[in-house]
């Protein structure tokens, strides 16, 4: 989440007990720098950082961010053999995000730590062959033995408790993040995605890598049926993020926005969520393993 996942809402991440990521994907490594020591003054939590390698623009990026004291990292949109083993001999905790049982398998080769399986109901850059979190998840676990963080469609501790069961350990949120109340983004976007029903987002640029699922807005129906790589068109993300424009670039989105109904402080996301989880967990145990319900 480029120029969103920054100190101000990752530390609000770690300090409910989350692990807050800051992004490098803006390019913006003085600013990320810079960020990354705001984190220690608002959190003594852990915290890590993400590569998004589609978007790397200088070449020293995994130096970088071992030069950061960090120990935790994502790498994501990309090969996971690019970076794992150079992160790992410096010490770091290495998970990759994947799409794909392909891409899973590709990753634990190459030595990653764990996985991050992002189903294709999430939002964002995606796989042009997107596969839902149902299915994904569980092939996913049928394979590999590494840890594995469920991402796509996760906004509570219902989502939390079924991502478990499907053969998750842990969970992370996109969308309820960028609508969260410490979210850097413009209160139009945020409001979007409360406004937004689960069919209102649209999954662009199919054709091409990367694909997007993005906020149904008039950008982005102009470029749903576009036979070119529409990443070209993206826009302008910072009149977007901070100008609120929502015509200025494509706004991206998961389907899960059509079960947030309002802007709320991370705390409060994350505690409610691990109480549901609790709760969930507990009320099927109640009636299936416990004398309820055993037709």
């Amino acid at each position: 989440m480029g120029w969103i996942a920054r100190s101000a809402l990752a530390s609000a991440v770690s300090n409910a007990g989350g692990l807050g990521i800051i992004e490098t994907s803006s390019g913006e490594l003085d600013a990320i720098r810079e960020e990354i020591r705001k984190m220690r003054d608002l959190t003594d939590k852990p915290f890590g950082v993400n590569i998004a390698q589609a978007f790397v623009r200088d070449p020293d990026i995994v130096q970088f961010v071992i030069d950061q004291g960090v120990r935790f990292v994502t790498t994501s949109a990309g090969n996971p053999q690019a970076y794992t083993a150079t992160l790992k001999d410096a010490g770091l905790t290495v998970y990759h995000v994947v799409p794909t049982l392909k891409g899973a398998m590709k990753a634990v080769e190459a030595g990653v730590d764990g996985l991050v399986v992002e189903g294709g109901e999430g939002g964002g850059f995606k796989n042009p062959d997107p596969v839902a979190s149902m299915v994904l998840l569980p092939l996913i676990r049928s394979k590999v033995d590494v840890p594995i963080v469920a991402a796509g469609g996760i906004v509570d501790g219902r989502s939390m408790a079924a991502a478990f069961s499907l053969g998750a350990e842990a969970v992370q949120m996109g969308t309820r993040m960028v609508s969260a109340a410490e979210s850097p983004v413009h209160d139009n976007w945020k409001q979007a995605i409360v406004d937004g029903a689960e069919t209102d987002t649209l999954f662009l640029n199919q054709r091409h890598s990367p694909a997007l699922r993005a906020i149904r807005t008039d950008r982005s129906e102009g470029l749903r049926f576009a036979e070119h790589n529409v990443f070209g068109d993206f826009g302008d993300p910072q009149a977007l993020y901070f100008g609120g424009d929502m015509n200025a670039a494509i706004a991206l989105s998961g389907q899960v926005q059509g079960r947030i109904d309002a802007v709320r402080p991370v705390a409060d996301i994350i505690g409610d969520c691990v109480e549901e989880f609790h709760a969930t967990l507990s009320g099927l145990a109640d009636a299936y393993l416990r004398g309820g319900a055993t037709a």
